[in-house]
């Protein structure tokens, strides 16, 4: 068990080092391509995009990588929620098409997001499908098809940006940032074929659709549990450029000046200081299904041995790149995005990035032990501050609000997860005496 956790883990630093790498060539030739007004409307759209992805997953690969690692099967759990995803999916295509004129006139002020939103519905069955099958991998701690696929959809991404988006460039920016949203299509599809050669190869037949023994109703209520907190942090993300152009055009600035201070904070800032963000998501995915094995068969000490590992090997790696982040990040941005922009607000905000690099490990801590509910609870307060923070901020330092209120979030996401972990750690300490 060991033994596989640490392989686990390495080959997904490995592999999410390399698919780190592809994503930070990506955004290189994405900002040459679409320049800061094309970045600055992306990252406008992101947020409608990372709730409708939250929607249409529902953290099944949560649910399903923690009943694999609980029950051992594989194909009778992944293989009845397909028609369920399908149908679900279609449905929030379909608010999606109809909710677009809204969301990017009326909430985001921006007519040209219309186009970009519109697209962001057609991607979602594939994302969805692509979540399921990563579940099965997840839960069978076979990292190596994952971290596979990962590789060839960002390479089929990065090549798609590089011929296809200057050629769209032509019709607006709008058409361009569409056809960036649009080639999640092709970048998920070639993941979902690059999985599926990797599944056991048994016989299929209908029957297997057919959900047994209440499977879909199990992996749905361990699902929507997990989704709780991933739904609030994305309906706060959602909200974060709605707020944000509202309060600070009321404030006087133009919607020009917000949307490339944004676009520069969201698109520049944050993915530089998330970069070490992938050697968490590593060992946050491989901690997942060892705790929910452990923690229910009553190994409480290995439990929590693996729990300070993880947390251990985050903070030393985050603070490694904090250290470079603080030292070189003018250079950092000219090397990685073609631009300075962003320089003061890295300098702010990178210390904070530290509790933010612990949060994963915690995240998948509490869900694996059956504590989703209180890493909901939270996201969600911490999202309330946030948007709170928000609405009166803007006000009186203008972007900057924007920046303290993200600070503010991460310090208090950080600490309640803390603080819930130990918790249920002592209790798991009691239960040990207790029983023997």
């Amino acid at each position: 068990m060991k033994n596989k956790f640490i392989k686990s883990t390495i080959i997904l630093i490995l592999g999410g080092g390399i698919t780190k790498l592809l994503a930070m060539v990506i955004k290189i030739f994405l900002t040459r391509s679409i320049g800061d007004e094309g970045i600055g409307l992306y990252m406008i759209v992101l947020p409608t995009f990372n709730l409708f992805i939250t929607l249409c997953t529902l953290s099944l690969s949560t649910a399903i990588s923690k009943l694999i690692a609980e029950r051992g099967r594989g194909k009778k759990i992944i293989l009845p929620l397909i028609p369920f995803s399908l149908v679900y999916n279609l449905i929030l295509m379909i608010v999606l098409i109809l909710l677009a004129p809204c969301i990017a006139n009326k909430l985001l002020n921006n007519s040209m997001a219309y186009y970009p939103i519109m697209g962001i519905s057609f991607t979602l069955p594939f994302i969805c499908i692509s979540n399921i099958l990563k579940g099965y991998f997840y839960g069978k701690e076979r990292m190596g098809p994952y971290v596979i696929s990962n590789i060839v959809e960002q390479i089929v991404r990065l090549l798609l940006i590089i011929f296809i988006i200057p050629k769209l460039l032509v019709f607006g920016v709008s058409k361009a940032v569409l056809g960036v949203v649009l080639i999640n299509v092709v970048s998920e599809f070639s993941s979902i074929i690059c999985l599926l050669l990797f599944m056991p190869k048994n016989k299929i037949n209908i029957r297997d659709f057919k959900s047994q023994d209440g499977v879909v109703k199990d992996v749905l209520n361990i699902s929507l549990s997990a989704t709780g907190s991933r739904l609030i942090g994305s309906i706060s993300y959602f909200l974060e450029p709605v707020i944000l152009t509202f309060v600070l055009t009321m404030a006087g600035y133009n919607n020009d000046f917000i949307v490339m201070e944004y676009g520069i904070i969201t698109g520049y800032v944050y993915p530089l200081l998330l970069i070490p963000s992938f050697f968490t998501m590593a060992i946050s995915t491989s901690l997942l299904p060892v705790i929910a094995n452990n923690y229910s068969r009553g190994n409480y000490v290995y439990t929590k041995k693996k729990l300070k590992q993880a947390l251990v090997i985050s903070v030393i790696i985050g603070g490694v790149f904090t250290g470079i982040f603080m030292m070189i990040p003018g250079p950092l941005l000219k090397i990685i995005y073609n631009t300075t922009l962003g320089e003061k607000y890295i300098m702010a905000v990178a210390p904070f990035f530290l509790l933010h690099y612990i949060q994963g490990p915690l995240t998948s801590y509490l869900q694996a032990v059956d504590k989703s509910k209180e890493a909901m609870i939270g996201t969600l307060v911490g999202a309330i501050i946030k948007n709170l923070l928000l609405l009166v901020l803007p006000f009186f330092i203008g972007i900057w609000g924007f920046v303290v209120a993200s600070v503010v979030n991460i310090i208090y996401v950080s600490a309640q997860h803390v603080y819930y972990a130990k918790k249920s750690l002592g209790k798991e300490k009691k239960d040990t005496w207790t029983n023997l």
